[in-house]
């Protein structure tokens, strides 16, 4: 089995257990948003009995499934999308694409289990009891999840989140947060000089008291307006990859970033 990158690499290890073996497209301590494939990758695509990956997200990996559609799971295919225009702070700002990072939601996480269980089950009869209680296992561990960060985060003073760039959405509608994003959906877009200034200015005048920026990610451009702003810094990590040699996992980083967020935003 192949996953495009590590949120649904953890998601068919949970599901398949000893019965699968998945191989991960994106490398850790790699930035996913910018992955080409290799030859060889391309060709473990169009052959794999299953292929995870979440359309629109990595675009060489769009173009490796379409050559083997039978194998692939849209893993966002059931879960409701957001615009990440919908979370700008311009009223007139254009319309954007379709936000990926659907993963920071636990409980879309729960929704692409359910998907990966059913086809394994398809694929392997045989072993379909194993997947679906694999598969209560995993969305029990997710739902519980859920309730921490929603516990967690009902009494933070600040519900602004400003990211280093748009991958919170779906976890800040989640949890009654507000994404101001530096760099927009691409982590290595240039951000203009004027949506610096209008970053600057809100964080100025809604009094935000943490910028967060990411594991894999030049900091540098957070960080500019963080000093020029008086404000602090934070780590916030958006489940894209794992760093090289992490022995962390889906669960215990979304627990950190939960973290976070109470000490960045001021939650009793």
């Amino acid at each position: 089995m192949v996953a495009a990158f590590y949120p649904l690499q953890w998601a068919a290890a949970s599901v398949g257990g000893d019965h699968v073996q998945v191989t991960s497209l994106t490398a850790s301590g790699a930035e996913p948003h910018d992955l080409e494939l290799s030859p060889q990758q391309v060709a473990a695509v169009t052959i794999a009995p299953l292929v995870l990956y979440i359309k629109g997200f990595q675009p060489s990996v769009d173009d490796a499934v379409a050559q083997n559609p039978g194998g692939a799971l849209d893993a966002g295919v059931e879960v409701q999308g957001l615009d990440v225009a919908s979370e700008s702070i311009s009223p007139g700002a254009p319309a954007a694409a379709r936000d990926p990072h659907i993963w920071l939601d636990p409980r879309n996480m729960a929704t692409i289990i359910d998907a990966i269980a059913g086809r394994l089950s398809a694929l392997d009869p045989a072993n379909a009891k194993t997947y679906a209680a694999n598969a209560l296992a995993t969305k029990d561990k997710l739902n519980s999840l859920d309730r921490e960060w929603a516990s967690g985060t009902a009494t933070c003073a600040s519900r602004d989140l400003v990211v280093s760039h748009d991958a919170f959405g779906y976890l800040a509608k989640r949890y009654g947060f507000t994404q101001i994003g530096i760099s927009g959906l691409s982590p290595d877009a240039e951000p203009s000089p004027a949506k610096l200034a209008e970053v600057t200015d809100f964080v100025r005048a809604h009094d935000v008291a943490t910028i967060y920026y990411e594991t894999l990610v030049d900091p540098k451009v957070a960080q500019t307006i963080a000093t020029e702003t008086g404000t602090t810094t934070a780590v916030l990590d958006p489940l894209e990859g794992l760093a090289a040699g992490s022995t962390q996992d889906y669960i215990s980083v979304m627990r950190s970033d939960l973290a976070t967020i109470r000490q960045g935003q001021g939650c009793s």
